[in-house]
């Protein structure tokens, strides 16, 4: 049955708007717009997994077609597209290419010494290298292990990096930031350098063995698109997708007592509870616009950002990075040192923190809203001129 399905589109849009919004925040924010510090889940820790599991719910109306194109072409068409986003998250890592040495401009090269006298460098992995990796290897267990073969090889992963974490993990806690066994992987295969630091030390949150569990986000995505096109849109569609979803979140909060959900070592607990909330999300989605008819500007605003979602991520990516190397003079000291503004903090401090006034937390939402509307007005743009970049 090949229903449209316009619901899905509105879920993909909106999980890239919460994700640029999330990612924009300056100074303090509200609690639900950060990460939980370790254990725990917050709203923000949705955003990641549920574009995941959008990923995998356009995977299954694109499967049929490559599956009739054969293995060739299919292996050509994935490894392509597999190679062409984990290039582009690799650029975006690296790029503006330049950065300020004190009061000069220099290329900023593989690797180099900080402002604190470390040695820093380009970071390999990132959201991007997660998608195009979990992509690959969910396209490649649904085309050759169909659906009972990845149902049972996304058990595996699940269990299976459970055990690694608990065996393999250091310390008192193998759950910690300290026991985590990912990290060892990470320094031998990139070493500190290209790592992630946002922790204080040299962790990957989109390390390698953390993206074993992500794979199965794909694939249970795939499972999700798939019933809901075999089925078409009906009650019996809607009502299994709700139970399907209660399921996981009952296994995943009872996996919790043993294997704590965390967003940042992606536990399989994790994966469990935040599907659990993409499929029910997606089912209040289509009982609302498919059975309800409750679409309008609300659900317009979010489906132009499901017209271009990698090409806006990215942009939402580049832009703060270009004008990062624009610098505007703030304050200047007795003693002539200079403090300096990039263009969005100088709009963060001069338009958004008046504005807001004794509210700080509420200058940071009010610059991310904005930013979100820039990114709204290009994928509005795009779609008004029938642009739709595709990788």
């Amino acid at each position: 049955m090949k229903e449209r399905f316009y619901s899905l589109d509105v879920f993909r849009g909106a999980t890239v708007a919460f994700m640029i919004l999330v990612n924009n925040q300056m100074g303090k924010s509200y609690a639900p717009l950060d990460h939980a510090e370790w254990h725990g889940l917050t709203p923000t820790d949705l955003v990641f997994p549920f574009f995941l599991f959008a990923v995998g719910n356009a995977l299954s109306f694109v499967m049929p077609g490559l599956e009739k194109g054969g293995t060739s072409l299919f292996l050509r068409k994935v490894s392509r597209r597999t190679l062409s986003i984990f290039l582009i998250g690799f650029l975006l890592n690296w790029f503006p290419f330049f950065r300020w040495d004190h009061d000069h401009i220099v290329l900023k090269g593989w690797t180099w010494i900080n402002q604190d006298g470390v040695l820093a460098g380009v970071r390999v992995m990132g959201v991007l290298s997660r998608i195009a990796l979990c992509y690959f290897f969910a396209s490649v267990i649904i085309y050759f292990y169909k659906v009972k073969g990845a149902a049972v090889i996304s058990l595996l992963l699940l269990v299976g990096y459970w055990l690694l974490c608990y065996t393999l993990g250091t310390g008192a806690d193998p759950y910690s930031i300290s026991g985590y066994f990912g990290t060892a992987l990470d320094k031998a295969a990139f070493g500190e350098a290209h790592m992630y630091h946002g922790e204080g030390v040299a962790f990957d949150p989109e390390g390698l063995a953390s993206t074993l569990p992500a794979i199965t986000q794909v694939i249970f995505g795939y499972f999700a698109g798939r019933y809901i096109r075999e089925k078409g849109k009906t009650y019996e569609m809607l009502c299994k997708l709700f139970i399907a979803s209660l399921a996981l979140l009952f296994v995943g909060y009872c996996w919790d007592s043993l294997f704590p959900v965390n967003k940042k070592i992606w536990t399989s607990s994790y994966v469990l509870v935040s599907t659990g909330l993409a499929m029910a999300s997606l089912a209040v989605l289509i009982y609302v616009i498919e059975f309800g008819k409750c679409s309008g500007r609300w659900s317009r605003f979010f489906d132009v950002f499901g017209k271009n979602p990698l090409f806006i991520f990215v942009l939402s990516g580049l832009v703060p990075r270009a004008l990062g190397l624009i610098r505007i003079e703030n304050t200047r000291s007795a003693e002539g040192q200079v403090a300096y503004l990039t263009p969005l903090g100088w709009f963060f401090e001069h338009v958004c923190k008046p504005v807001a006034g004794e509210f700080p937390k509420n200058a940071s939402l009010l610059y991310a809203f904005c930013l979100v509307g820039l990114y709204w007005l290009v994928a509005f743009v795009l779609d008004k001129r029938k642009i739709y970049i595709k990788v």
